[in-house]
């Protein structure tokens, strides 16, 4: 038969073990915010670098662009001026104006070339579509990146609320942080796969 005098010593240690497995159970729950957060962290980078290289891209394609317009342009002025050349004399000797229609040609084909090759891929036509394409990436990286940013923060205030609930014994404490936890995992998520668009960042 249990004493009286023994039962809080009884229900003392009942609490401290209670208390040693919410600490374990806790650690290990903060053990598992700290990985997601350096898997948000990678994804935030990665986000970024493809943000800042799909800049770059765009902006050296639109570049080329502008240098195949100007290429284009040039053949164009080039050629037409020949042509009237050849209208303002037309008693040019044959052979002159065999080697000026022959320019002409030239001016001409290299002037289609610059406005459409598909073979290289590198005419004005298809550098505009790769150009767009490149900013169609930017602007999907910049729709993840806030994502990530958010999400990071609210899994350091979780992980700090973790460890506080760990000193204290709190369960209270350790409740919000895997509210935190779990709206931080939401916007990991959505940062990878971008299944809603944020209103805000």
């Amino acid at each position: 038969m249990v004493e009286s005098a023994d039962i809080p010593e009884i229900h003392h240690e009942h609490q401290h073990a209670s208390n040693d497995d919410f600490r374990k159970f806790t650690g290990i729950y903060v053990g598992i915010v700290a990985m997601l957060l350096s898997i948000t962290s990678l994804g935030g980078s990665n986000a970024t670098k493809e943000m800042l290289s799909a800049n770059i891209r765009a902006s050296d394609t639109y570049a080329y662009y502008q240098a195949k317009y100007l290429r284009e342009s040039a053949a164009e002025i080039a050629s037409t001026q020949l042509e009237a050349l050849l209208a303002a004399l037309p008693q040019m000797p044959q052979a002159a104006h065999d080697k000026t229609a022959a320019a002409i040609a030239r001016y001409r084909a290299a002037a289609a070339r610059a406005a459409s090759d598909a073979s290289s891929r590198h005419g004005r036509k298809q550098l505009i579509t790769e150009a767009q394409r490149w900013e169609r990436r930017r602007a999907r990286a910049e729709e993840r990146d806030p994502n990530f940013a958010f999400s990071a923060a609210l899994f350091q205030i979780a992980i700090v609320l973790g460890s506080v609930s760990i000193v204290a014994a709190s369960r209270p404490l350790v409740r919000l942080s895997g509210a935190i936890a779990v709206l931080a995992t939401l916007l990991m998520v959505n940062g990878y796969f971008l299944l809603v668009e944020l209103p805000f960042g």
